[in-house]
């Protein structure tokens, strides 16, 4: 059991760099698509499993990029296992509207707050907009994919937890 979880964390972990790869414009160069598949390992393997997944995806989508912000990325990468955290945890309760509009608008709006101390406002209001789309985008993707996705996957593993 725990070589197959290992196995299909590492296959969402793939897809995460494969989405990492593609970029939608932004003042930074990490927004991406990387994060679709820490949400479909959240609903499909469990919080934990998808916490995971979206920490080491933003890390490879911040790595692509040249790690605009330096150390920084692992804030953001903190911030994206505990918005996926959340996300899994309230998609399981069958609150998927609830975690769908709360995971949008903590990722564009609420996790970037850090940066108006650290940087500026004018560089938080510049990078709202490209998170905004990038998170809608993602979620949307994710939403779609899951219930296809659920049929491949066995009840034990959907109902089991990864820990962190």
């Amino acid at each position: 059991m725990k070589s197959r979880m290992l196995s299909l964390l590492a296959l969402f972990s793939a897809l995460s760099a494969v989405g990492a790869a593609i970029k939608i414009p932004s003042t930074i160069g990490s927004v991406a698509f990387d994060v679709f598949p820490a949400l479909l390992a959240a609903a499909l393997l469990g919080s934990g499993a998808g916490a995971m997944v979206g920490a080491l995806g933003h890390l490879l989508s911040a790595l692509i990029a040249g790690f605009p912000l330096g150390p920084m990325h692992v804030l953001i990468a903190i911030e994206m296992a505990l918005l996926v955290f959340i996300f899994g945890v309230l998609y399981k309760k069958n609150k998927k509207g609830t975690a769908s509009i709360l995971f949008i608008l903590a990722n564009a709006f609420a996790a970037p707050l850090p940066f108006i101390v650290i940087m500026n406002k004018a560089f938080y209001i510049a990078l709202v907009p490209s998170l905004l789309i990038a998170s809608i985008i993602n979620t949307v993707i994710a939403l779609v994919a899951i219930p296809r996705l659920k049929g491949l996957f066995k009840q034990n593993f959907i109902n089991k937890d990864v820990k962190l």
